[in-house]
């Protein structure tokens, strides 16, 4: 672990400084701490696209570790809550960061989506893979905004009409159509079943989404996402959009030849 103060510069590892902040605020709540460690160690996870989204709301609204001790010596009387407490809210984070290792194909998508110049969806797909193992219903919403963004785009830039309220599978139909990806534009058998394929998962992104994620209210029978389906729906609309993206880029280059 480097010397504190060269954390903002060098430190790469976001998992040993999330571990470290909170190990900070155990000490804080229990008697000791260190004020500026607190500092440095909440601004490089605030910094970081990866760490802020799920950085415990007392990291977020307490700016030193005098206000925490502020925030924490009346919320819980006695240290072991404290600790409790403090491990509870930041164990989204860590788990994230320690489960959440991006695969090569997180960087392949990463690198192709820019393709689309659009910053909105660059955005959308990074809030996707940060919440893929700490927020499971919000990421699965994100997976299908993802492809409904792309594909609105996509549409757009081809100059493309669809109604303001087009759900995801319509969506995809009208650019899958005018990318020459729908299967009933083919006739080889082996084609034909992997586009029929690349339907088949859009059409479950939404029925996910709808089921399990936090994009409705929910009865008595809530049905929870679990991690991994969070990671299953966010990898899959990863891929479907670079597949709609890397062959929208493919059809206007080759009209430009």
């Amino acid at each position: 672990m480097p010397e504190l103060k060269d954390l903002e510069a060098t430190t790469t590892d976001l998992y040993e400084i999330a571990e470290r902040l909170q190990n900070n605020c155990v000490s804080r709540a229990t008697g000791s701490g260190n004020s500026h460690e607190y500092v440095v160690l909440r601004r490089t996870l605030q910094n970081s696209a990866r760490s802020k989204s799920l950085l415990p709301r007392f990291i977020t609204t307490c700016a030193d570790d005098n206000q925490f001790w502020q925030f924490i010596k009346y919320k819980f009387p006695t240290y072991a809550e404290r600790r409790q407490y403090i491990w509870d809210e930041f164990r989204p984070l860590i788990q994230s960061l320690e489960c959440g290792a991006r695969t090569p194909t997180d960087e392949i998508v990463t690198g192709v989506l820019p393709d689309l110049n659009s910053d909105h969806v660059h955005e959308i797909w990074q809030r996707a893979l940060q919440r893929r193992t700490g927020d499971a219903d919000g990421a699965i919403t994100l997976a299908r905004t993802l492809l409904e963004s792309v594909c609105k785009h996509i549409l757009d830039k081809c100059g493309e009409s669809y109604p303001d309220d087009c759900d995801l599978p319509k969506l995809y139909r009208r650019t899958s159509e005018l990318l020459n990806l729908a299967p009933s534009q083919h006739t080889e058998v082996v084609l034909k079943q992997i586009l029929g394929g690349c339907t088949a998962v859009v059409e479950g992104l939404g029925a996910l989404r709808n089921r399990v994620s936090d994009a409705h209210g929910q009865g008595v029978r809530t049905v929870r996402a679990a991690p991994r389906h969070a990671e299953l729906a966010v990898n899959l609309a990863g891929s479907m959009a670079m597949f709609l993206v890397s062959t929208w880029v493919a059809k206007t280059n080759s009209k430009t030849k």
